[in-house]
Formats: C-alpha cells, sequence, structure tokens
C-alpha cells in the first residue's frame, strides 16, 4: 500500500548499541548533562555503530517489509552541517561559567536537503543517522532528537513523530496531549516537564514554531504505535500542535 503525498524520512540514534561495543572493548561510557563524552575513539565506535550496524539494520527491516530504503549519514551529500556543541556549567567557587569539553559532540549548524529531496522524489525512505560534518571536516556525534527536529524544519514536513521509551507528558499519572506551545511551555515552567523528557519536548516545540504542522511523542515500545496515533481519534502519545 502506498500513501500518496506521504514522503516519510527516518532518524535514528544507537546510544544502548554503542554503550554495548564501548564496553565489549573495555571502555567506559561516560555522560555530562546527558551527552556522551565523545573523544577520537569513541567517536570511531559512533560512527561504526550508527552509519553501519543499527543503520544498515533498519534499512534492511524497511526494505523485507516493502519499503524501498537508503541509509545515509549526515556526511553523504553534505547533508548535516555541524559545529562543536559548548556545555557551560556555574559553580559557586567561580565568578564565570565552567565550559566543558565533551570531545566530538556537536549541533546542528544547517542541513544541506537536496539529497534527502532527490530520494524522496524517487520514492525511497532516507534513513540518516545522525553524525555531522565541521568545518574543518571533523565528525561530530549529534543528538538524533535534535537532528529530526531540524530535519523536519528544512524539509517542512507536517508531522514530526518521536519514538521513545515513555508514554508521553504525564501530569499526576495522566497522559497529557493536544497540546499549544503556550501549553508546554507552562508545564516546563511548573516543572511538570522535567529531566530525560525537557530535550525531546524542547526538539518538538522548536519544530512547530519552525513550521512543522504538529510533532507527536509516542512510545515505540508499543506495537503498531504510530498507526494508533496517526488513525485514531484518541492516539496513544503526546501531540503538540503550534
Amino acid at each position: 500500500m502506498k500513501l500518496v503525498g506521504f514522503n516519510p524520512v527516518v532518524v535514528h540514534g544507537g546510544g544502548p548499541q554503542i554503550s554495548e561495543l564501548l564496553k565489549r572493548i573495555g571502555k567506559e561510557s561516560r555522560f555530562v548533562d546527558g551527552m556522551r563524552v565523545t573523544d577520537s575513539e569513541t567517536m570511531d565506535v559512533v560512527e561504526m555503530v550508527l552509519g553501519g550496524l543499527v543503520n544498515k539494520e533498519i534499512v534492511n527491516n524497511i526494505n523485507r517489509h516493502g519499503g524501498c530504503a537508503v541509509g545515509l549519514t549526515g556526511k553523504d551529500g553534505d547533508l548535516i552541517h555541524a559545529r562543536k556543541l559548548t556545555i557551560t556549567r556555574k559553580s559557586p567557587d567561580l565568578e564565570a561559567p565552567e565550559i566543558v569539553d565533551i570531545g566530538h559532540v556537536g549541533e546542528v549548524a544547517s542541513i544541506d536537503k537536496s539529497i534527502v529531496e532527490t530520494l524522496a522524489k524517487g520514492n525511497f525512505i532516507p534513513v540518516i543517522a545522525p553524525i555531522g560534518v565541521g568545518p574543518d571536516g571533523q565528525s561530530y556525534n549529534i543528538n538524533a532528537d535534535l537532528v529530526a527536529g531540524k530535519m523536519a524544519e528544512v524539509l517542512h514536513a507536517e508531522k514530526l513523530i518521536l519514538l521513545t521509551d515513555t508514554t508521553g507528558v504525564l501530569k499526576e499519572g495522566k497522559l497529557l496531549t493536544g497540546l499549544d506551545a503556550r501549553q508546554v511551555q507552562a508545564l516546563i515552567d511548573d516543572g511538570t516537564i522535567h529531566g530525560g523528557m525537557l530535550p525531546k519536548i524542547g526538539c518538538a516545540l522548536e519544530a512547530v514554531r519552525g513550521g512543522v504542522k504538529a510533532a507527536h511523542i509516542i512510545d515505540g515500545r508499543i506495537e503498531h504505535a504510530v498507526l494508533v496515533e496517526l488513525f485514531t481519534d484518541a492516539g496513544i502519545g503526546t501531540l503538540i500542535r503550534g
């Protein structure tokens, strides 16, 4: 079955697989504010796992089930331009914030969507590993949610769907949905949205403010979660509109 006018683009991560391979080679995983500290050796592992193992597994699964997927990293076709991510921390012992160097971790500077649009026009499904390239040719490990949000913006996507291992935004155990940007900001301000959910919500907010019509945060562990979210009235996760 083909959905007319429906051109999916997949952006994936691979944190658990990276941690597992690092463990197997005797290298400890370290994180700062949820970001993996990525030295040169770790970056080599990130590229092998994201651009190779995980990317090709997803491509293979899509193709086995009737799709036509092509795997990419941000290095292909000059797709993702990156800059080094800087983390600052305030310390009571220091007058100025401390700058923490976490290595080859980046953020999206810009996206050249040409190769993605070319593939989509040919009815291919681009499957993108979130590795970007800096001005000096250096590779950078980028958070997959951030890449997905920026990709949705530059492609003027109708929807951004974030598959997570959580139900969505909860308040007193109740799932919240049908939120607009103002309501989401209020939930952040009152502490309802906190911790690990903040980056995903921030990504979703930036996307809808950037022109994406809707962002969905859903539990990808649930069978047929995307279909239930998109094609039922109640849905299954948190919907955010601009």
